[in-house]
């Protein structure tokens, strides 16, 4: 058995939008430790905002703003022809509104973590990943977290810059060679089995590495592992991964309670 280690579950939440709901919010948030909270660009508003921060707080969650692209109708997951200078007023806007709520409900705020597709093209815009990096130094300094792709270039560059990164990986989706995520296009890119997605959560967490859509077996550090709260049985999966962590030997805690400071 391995060493006994820490890791972070996180999920994203508040992704509803006015009548419209989507995920699993209240089952979910009782096996998660950090909360990714959508900030109104791709999804919520002002209500669900303020609703998913109480849950959140009610469980002792840390909660993270969830910025993404301008894009509600494409849930941000749409290409957008954007500057860094955007990408870093978009990051500000959208993380100091969900830390007024934070604020207002008597918590702080824990991490940034980009959404969609704003997350994958920081991946292959070094400036976007720069920009990012800048925005979460002006907002929390060296303390506030930001979590990126486990061995992706936007990780690497954000941590050359003195940023508090916390490496990322996903227990509920398909992994290239190269460690990028599968395309969500590809049959086979999302895991929705919670059998599947608790051993790809515990061989990240424990072993160091993780198995690709091709079969290849890659070295990985993570020290977040994210489940989406709108994949399909979503509150399944995430109580499934929570149980295997816990009975591989993890100690599923908040970044904010064990991640080294810069």
């Amino acid at each position: 058995m391995a060493t006994r280690k820490f890791i972070d579950l996180n999920c994203d939440m508040g992704e509803s939008y006015g009548r419209w709901t989507l995920g699993n919010d209240a089952e979910i948030m009782p096996f998660i430790t950090s909360a990714n909270v959508a900030c109104g660009f791709h999804a919520a508003d002002p209500h669900v905002m303020r609703k998913t921060v109480e849950l959140a707080l009610k469980h002792r969650v840390a909660i993270g703003s969830h910025p993404g692209l301008p894009d509600l109708m494409g849930f941000g997951r749409r290409v957008m022809d954007v500057s860094p200078r955007e990408v870093k007023d978009y990051i500000c806007y959208q993380t100091g509104a969900l830390r007024e709520f934070v604020r207002v409900a008597g918590g702080d705020l824990q991490h940034v973590k980009p959404h969609g597709i704003l997350y994958n093209m920081m991946e292959k815009d070094e400036g976007l990943a720069a920009a990012a990096g800048e925005a979460v130094l002006e907002s929390g300094g060296s303390g506030l977290i930001l979590m990126a792709l486990a061995a992706g270039k936007y990780d690497g560059t954000c941590r050359k810059m003195g940023v508090r990164v916390a490496s990322e990986g996903f227990a509920d989706r398909a992994y290239n060679v190269d460690l990028t995520l599968v395309s969500r296009k590809i049959p086979g890119s999302l895991i929705t089995d919670p059998q599947q997605a608790a051993a790809q959560a515990v061989k990240m967490a424990m072993e160091g590495k993780v198995r690709t859509i091709d079969g290849v077996e890659i070295d990985i550090a993570v020290q977040t592992i994210c489940c989406h709260g709108d994949t399909p049985g979503s509150d399944r999966i995430v109580r499934t991964v929570r149980e295997a962590l816990e009975k591989a030997g993890c100690q599923v805690k908040p970044l904010r309670d064990w991640l080294p400071a810069v």
